[in-house]
């Protein structure tokens, strides 16, 4: 008689012993030949720990000085500490000289006309009363915005973790990057200012920061590239000192020039 395929009683009066598995499948409860073995959970619910990317792909960037990152927006101040290694404050004797400049040409540009017709025999004297008049008109402006600079406190500040740059050019305001979040730092030119200028990596940075900010870098973006400017030509530092201490803080993680 032949032997039922079906487990036999323990003699002992045990449960079944199960049939021995056939040749060449692995045994209950172990991993197959090739297979990996199953990972047993971490304790306490959670997951198991980050393991490293395999080889060929990119890790995981690293966290932003701050707590600031991709999903984060960079910090704000209403005024750039002075705390830094390294800061940049607007130097109101040039900027007056510079306007002053300014306002004088036009002035003369503007006088000059009204003081012929003057003294032509059809003029009279009570012309000349323009001339004050249209220098008012400019000065006014050119006070205000001499006002504003001294008032906003300095236009850059430098360390080894980054820098704060001013997200509007005449008012205080300004923002926190990271030398790792910069993408490139060079100087450009327009009209009578000369800039600093930084680019950020992601260019979603500094959204969010009022109408009028973004405004004003509206009209920045259109002359230097970016939003983020800081003057090199009327500051209380050279532009040769300033450009030194932007190569030497960023310590190549960032392009400058």
């Amino acid at each position: 008689m032949t032997q039922p395929p079906y487990p036999q009683p323990d003699p002992a009066g045990g449960r079944p012993t199960p049939p021995p598995p056939p040749a060449g499948w692995p045994a209950p409860q172990q991993p197959g030949q090739g297979w990996p073995a199953p990972q047993q959970p971490a304790p306490g619910g959670w997951g198991a720990p980050y393991q490293q990317p395999a080889p060929g792909w990119p890790a995981v960037p690293p966290a932003y000085p701050f707590g600031a990152g991709p999903a984060q927006p960079p910090p704000t101040t209403k005024r750039i500490p002075e705390d830094l290694p390294f800061v940049v404050r607007p130097s109101l004797g040039k900027r007056a000289l510079t306007l002053g400049l300014v306002t004088l040409v036009v002035g003369l540009v503007i006088a000059c006309p009204i003081g012929l017709a003057a003294s032509s025999e059809g003029g009279g004297a009570g012309l000349l009363f323009i001339i004050p008049v249209v220098l008012l008109f400019f000065a006014v402006p050119v006070g205000l915005q001499l006002w504003l600079v001294s008032s906003g406190g300095p236009v850059l500040a430098l360390g080894p973790a980054g820098l704060w740059i001013k997200t509007r050019p005449t008012r205080g305001q300004a923002i926190w990057l990271p030398w790792e979040a910069i993408d490139r730092i060079y100087l450009r030119r327009w009209a009578l200012e000369k800039m600093l200028c930084v680019k950020p990596r992601d260019p979603r940075v500094g959204s969010g920061l009022g109408a009028f900010t973004a405004l004003d870098s509206g009209m920045q973006q259109a002359f230097f590239g970016t939003g983020f400017t800081a003057t090199v030509n009327h500051a209380d530092r050279g532009e040769d000192e300033i450009m030194r201490a932007v190569v030497g803080y960023a310590a190549g993680r960032c392009r400058v020039g």
